[in-house]
């Protein structure tokens, strides 16, 4: 009779604890075998339900947030029930150009008589290029109780991104001509809109010139990862969550240029006509610490929301 009552005991817990992990309809709650899922940003989603809650004014609409703070897209593949394979990935390249038409320094004012005649002009052009790429890859073990889920594993990283700027100026420089041409605010353009000159630079001699070209140098990044964190399925295949981390991480970044049309005279008083080349120190760096020093994976503890499908 013991046994009885026993043996009923375990399978009424047994199905209880199986309708906890599916709905009405028979839709499960943990993610299984062959499932994917992605990573987002939940601090948007919880401060919107929050302030809804609270009658906050000017509640502003949650937004799809990239999970990492270097904007790669986050995911994983359960290969198990209980494993998955964890991935992030950025790859992005932008080019950008644009110009603007300046007067010709080498004419004469006086010859132009409005409306019969027209200033002459000539053309600047720029052209900008940026690349960032981040790939990462690990693996994530888990196991937990009905809905609350631990899991904990490890991932490598790598990053890499550069950027560069190219001027080309329609008034040549020029000391001897009757309208000296050098360099004036008349060349100077406004690349990234902030309402002052992108062009301006500085000889080895302290005069002011023209960029003509100018480099970021190439930054490289790689990190190797440990994390543990936890989540918790409020529906079918979602859930809310955070994880911590700890790893070491190596930087490097390479050697920065930028190249300077100028005109002008030294201390001497001898002009200096030409173009100059100079170069920023290269550096690197190295750090054992927790995601909030240790940033190329991003997370720092934040919450997330994973969506499983």
């Amino acid at each position: 009779m013991k046994k009885f009552i026993l043996a009923v005991l375990l399978l009424s817990t047994t199905s209880v604890f199986a309708q906890d992990l599916e709905n009405k309809m028979g839709e499960t709650y943990l993610p299984q075998a062959g499932d994917w899922a992605i990573g987002i940003d939940a601090t948007p989603f919880l401060s919107y339900f929050g302030n809804f809650i609270g009658g906050s004014d000017g509640n502003a609409v949650p937004t799809w947030n990239y999970l990492t703070t270097n904007q790669t897209i986050t995911g994983k593949y359960f290969v198990a029930d209980d494993m998955a394979y964890r991935a992030s990935l950025r790859i992005g390249f932008a080019s950008n150009s644009g110009s603007e038409m300046v007067f010709n320094r080498g004419t004469n004012p006086a010859d132009i008589q409005y409306p019969s005649s027209e200033p002459a002009m000539v053309e600047n052009t720029w052209k900008s290029g940026m690349t960032n790429i981040g790939l990462a890859g690990g693996l994530e073990m888990r196991r937990g109780f009905g809905r609350l889920q631990g899991f904990y594993g490890g991932e490598l990283g790598i990053a890499f991104s550069s950027s560069g700027n190219k001027f080309t100026y329609g008034n040549a420089y020029n000391s001897n001509a009757t309208f000296n041409v050098s360099a004036d605010p008349a060349d100077d353009m406004d690349v990234d809109g902030d309402g002052s000159a992108d062009n301006v630079g500085v000889d080895p001699f302290g005069n002011s010139g023209r960029l003509t070209e100018s480099k970021s140098g190439t930054a490289f990044g790689v990190g190797l990862r440990g994390f543990i964190g936890a989540e918790y399925f409020v529906l079918p295949r979602l859930a809310v969550g955070g994880e911590f981390g700890w790893g070491l991480m190596f930087m490097a970044n390479g050697t920065s240029s930028s190249t300077v049309e100028t005109e002008g005279f030294d201390s001497g008083g001898n002009e200096v006509q030409g173009t100059f080349t100079t170069e920023a120190k290269n550096g690197s760096g190295f750090a054992i610490d927790t995601d909030a020093m240790n940033s190329l994976f991003g997370p720092a503890g934040s919450l997330r929301v994973t969506l499983h499908f």
